[in-house]
C-alpha cells in the first residue's frame, strides 16, 4: 500500500475514518524529497510507508516548509511530522517524539586543503551554510554565531548548490546526508568531512523520530510498535539497505 500525496489539506474534524496526515518538507534527499512527477520519495518515506502498513492506518503525505512543520502541527493542520526531525529537549516541549527510527552525528563540509579548522579561529569571517530553523543552524549559531556568517536556507539542496558554486566556505548538517548527497556526488568532488563529528545530545538530540501532538499518546503507541516490528521482521532492513552501506539505525 503506497503513500498517496494529499492535493489538499483534509478537515480538522476528528474522524475514526480520517487519514493520518503526514508532514514532511520533501527537500532533503535521500530521506524525503519529491521525484520528476511529484511523487514523495526517499527512506523516510519508504519506512512511513511500512509503518502504516503495520500500524493499519491510512496514512496521506501533507507539504510544508521546515520551518513550519512544529507550528501546522500544532494548528492540527497534519497529525505526524516524518521529516527526518531529531528528537531535542528544546522540541520535546512543544512535541511528542515516537522512539528514534535512525541515529546519525552531524559534521562540517569543506573544500579539499581549504585550511578550515573547526573552531572560533578558522571559522572567523567563514561563511557557514546550514538549513533554516534546524538543529544545525541552532548549534553553528550558538558556536560560532559571533565570528562566521551564518547563512541560513530553506531546503538542504540549496546549501549544496552555493557551496559547490563557491558562495559558502562550509556547510554543516547531517553526516549520512552530507555523505550521500553531495559528498558522493558529482559536485561533492572536490570536498570533505572536516573537524570530528558533533554528537552533543543537546544539539544532535537522541535520534531521529516521527513528531506528534501531545494529546495524541495513542497514535505515537501505534508507531512505536510499529518500528519495533519492522525491526524485528527484516522491513527495516530490507529498506535501509536500498539507501545506505553502513547501520543508519545507530547504537
Amino acid at each position: 500500500m503506497g503513500l498517496i500525496l494529499a492535493a489538499s489539506l483534509i478537515s480538522n474534524v476528528q474522524a475514526a475514518d480520517r487519514p493520518v496526515r503526514l508532514a514532511s518538507d520533501f527537500t532533503y534527499p535521500p530521506f524525503n524529497y519529491k521525484d520528476e512527477q511529484g511523487t514523495p520519495k526517499g527512506f523516510d518515506i519508504e519506512i512511513a510507508d511500512a509503518l502504516c502498513q503495520e500500524a493499519k492506518l491510512k496514512c496521506v503525505w501533507v507539504a510544508q516548509s521546515w520551518d513550519g512543520l512544529i507550528p501546522s502541527l500544532l494548528a492540527r493542520k497534519s497529525d505526524a511530522i516524518m521529516a527526518s526531525m531529531r528528537i531535542t529537549e528544546e522540541r520535546k516541549k512543544r512535541v511528542l517524539f515516537t522512539e528514534k527510527y535512525y541515529q546519525t552525528p552531524a559534521r562540517f563540509v569543506a573544500r579539499n586543503n581549504a585550511g578550515i579548522s573547526i573552531d572560533k579561529a578558522g571559522l572567523d569571517g567563514k561563511r557557514i551554510g546550514v538549513q533554516l530553523g534546524t538543529i544545525h543552524d541552532r548549534y553553528v549559531t550558538d558556536m560560532y554565531g559571533d565570528v562566521a556568517k551564518i547563512q541560513r536556507y530553506t531546503g538542504q539542496d540549496e546549501v549544496y548548490l552555493d557551496l559547490a558554486s563557491g558562495r559558502l566556505d562550509a556547510a554543516f548538517g547531517n553526516s549520512d546526508q552530507l555523505a550521500l548527497a553531495f559528498l558522493d556526488k558529482e559536485r561533492g568532488k572536490g570536498f570533505e568531512f572536516v573537524g570530528a563529528a558533533v554528537t552533543d545530545k543537546a544539539y544532535i538530540g537522541e535520534g531521529t523520530a516521527l513528531a506528534l501532538r501531545k494529546t495524541d499518546k495513542a497514535l505515537a503507541e501505534k508507531f512505536n510498535q510499529a518500528i519495533q516490528k519492522i525491526r524485528e521482521n527484516g522491513t527495516y532492513d530490507r529498506i535501509a539497505s536500498k539507501y545506505f552501506n553502513f547501520d543508519i539505525y545507530g547504537e
